[in-house]
């Protein structure tokens, strides 16, 4: 299985797993699961840090490559297609550019999203698990 974990997913693996779906949870952790994210989740990450609506045992950059390395996640850079996808996406998407993204990523990569957002839950052009 190819997972593309939303921010949200990616925080709660590591801060909260109790708050990740047992079907999640369980998706993650198997070995056989590649997981992918996007560089956009730690941007986003970083925001939430900067705003002080998170705090990390480590500067947000640290934090984001050592749990990255630890897990075996693979980063996928944002590149042209991922873009062009972003904003060709079939049917109606609301305009947060990164949910496009990470939506684009996972159809380009023909993975599953992991995530609680109810936007990307139902857009029905996308797999998705929670």
């Amino acid at each position: 299985m190819k997972l593309v974990l939303d921010t949200c997913a990616i925080l709660w693996t590591i801060l909260e797993p109790e708050k990740l779906s047992p079907r999640a949870r369980k998706a993650i952790v198997e070995k056989s699961t590649e997981i992918l994210v996007s560089p956009m989740s730690c941007a986003e990450i970083a925001c939430l840090v900067e705003r002080k609506r998170l705090q990390l045992d480590r500067h947000w950059k640290l934090w984001f490559r050592h749990f990255v390395s630890q897990n075996g996640w693979k980063v996928v850079g944002v590149d042209l297609p991922i873009v062009e996808e972003s904003y060709s996406l079939p049917g109606e998407f609301h305009p947060d550019p990164v949910d496009r993204i990470v939506v684009a990523t996972t159809r380009l990569f023909q993975a599953t999203v992991v995530t609680a957002d109810q936007k990307i839950i139902n857009y029905p052009h996308v797999d998705h698990l929670w």
